[in-house]
């Protein structure tokens, strides 16, 4: 009998199924800075399942964010339209472990931009500082898939720089 109580969470979604949502494109509230802000996310699908998330980011006309990771979220980025880049340092590995950035010759390296048009995906591995650049006349539509209930932004001082403050962050 104990082993059919501890199959209870996996059998009850499938018994009593959880009510379709949706969120319409009007619903959408900003969650940080409001509309007026470079780099706008708004929140979706957030805090309806116990394994992902959604938001909707638009990158206003030459723009970029703040360096930062995800934590131990994994994020699918689906580009809606326009065109921008998705930038990690070469050695994003190298960093979290707090060593420099450098190149095996010894010398800085530049970070690695990874262009995205409208209907290119891109994954993110959980711990991997990026940044997103709009350095275009439009405006970028990405829609990013979290992998928790909640976003979760970390922002970063710099590549392998400490957590920043949120007051001093652009």
């Amino acid at each position: 009998m104990s082993g059919f109580f501890s199959l209870l969470p996996d059998l009850l979604p499938m018994i009593l199924p959880s009510e379709v949502q949706i969120t319409r494109a009007s619903d959408l509230e900003a969650q940080r800075d409001g509309k007026d802000a470079a780099m706008i996310r708004q929140g979706a699908v957030i805090g309806k399942s116990d394994r992902m998330c959604a938001t909707v980011l638009i990158a206003k006309p030459h723009c970029s964010s703040a360096v930062h990771h995800h934590g131990e979220q994994e994020t699918i980025i689906y580009a809606a339209s326009g065109k921008g880049m998705y930038v990690v340092p070469y050695g994003h590995f190298r960093a979290s472990l707090g060593f420099p950035l450098v190149t095996s010759a010894g010398a800085d390296e530049e970070p690695k931009r990874h262009e995205l048009s409208a209907g290119d995906f891109a994954f993110i591995p959980p711990w991997t500082e990026h940044q997103e650049i709009n350095q275009t006349d439009e405006n970028v539509v990405w829609i990013l898939i979290r992998s928790g209930p909640e976003p979760v932004v970390v922002y970063l001082t710099g590549w392998g720089g400490d957590e920043a403050k949120a007051d001093a962050i652009p």
